[in-house]
């Protein structure tokens, strides 16, 4: 049997650190963008039920072999990296990418999403770039991806980094959430939110946007001629609960529904 969405455990990867800094362009080192990055992600993927760990959550320096092992010991299934580019020269290039061993399986599905998710805010979109060389996509057993967030020595990068803070660690974790309930959609699932059911595609789609808009991980089904909008889909009752109490604080009416 498929793992349930709930029981997905990522290992997140903050690049860099220590006596490393990584890139750096004006002052700024990458090792911090990085860190704050990954710490943001992994928070919000958190209150959306998965269980997250970290192969640094200080400034302390790891080479990328002890990164992949880290990652190996841990068990998890997926592998996430963070980085900002750097080009020879400032102001050379600009835009996201993701990097993946292959442009296989869900973790291409998820590296593609994540950089649609940036572009809306207005990166230049790069694309998904394969790089079996690397050490953390090459000696990592789970599938992996290293997000490469705009360019650290391009100002026009940083200004948008720096402008979408907030919207960033929300946009990443909300791709890594519709990814995984995409690939879990056919599964047995068990407690999801919805927020509402609807013969007309057009309104459901309107709060669906509404809620992805607000930060909340959600989807739309068609089921016996009903277009359903829910949010989460969780194998402990006591997670749904949390995201329906949430939902009816913002305002919306909710049922916990299984499947």
């Amino acid at each position: 049997m498929r793992k349930q969405f709930a029981e997905f455990f990522r290992k997140l990867l903050p690049s860099h650190g220590g006596t490393d800094p990584g890139a750096v362009y004006q002052g700024r080192q990458e090792k911090d963008d990085n860190l704050q990055l990954a710490l943001d992600v992994g928070r919000i993927l958190e209150e959306n039920g998965i269980d997250v760990a970290y192969t640094r959550t200080t400034d302390v320096y790891q080479t990328p072999f002890e990164k992949a092992k880290l990652a190996n010991e841990s068990g998890a299934d997926y592998f996430i990296s963070f980085h900002r580019n750097s080009s020879p020269t400032d102001n050379q290039y600009e835009g996201v990418e993701v990097l993946v061993y292959d442009k296989n399986g869900t973790k291409y599905d998820m590296a593609q999403n994540i950089v649609g998710a940036l572009g809306e805010l207005g990166f230049r979109e790069i694309g998904v770039k394969e790089r079996p060389g690397l050490v953390v996509l090459r000696r990592t057993k789970m599938p992996a991806l290293l997000v490469e967030t705009g360019f650290i020595n391009t100002d026009r990068d940083n200004q948008l980094y720096d402008d979408n803070r907030e919207e960033i660690p929300q946009a990443i974790a909300n791709a890594i959430l519709g990814t995984l309930m995409e690939e879990t959609i056919e599964a047995p699932l068990y407690y999801r939110v919805q927020t509402g059911s609807f013969r007309n595609r057009e309104n459901a789609d309107r709060m669906l946007y509404q809620l992805m808009d607000q930060g909340y991980p959600s989807f739309l089904i068609h089921e016996n001629g009903l277009y359903k909008v829910q949010t989460g889909a969780f194998q402990q009752l006591g997670n749904a609960i949390n995201m329906e109490q949430r939902l009816r604080d913002a305002g919306y009416s909710t049922v916990i529904v299984t499947k």
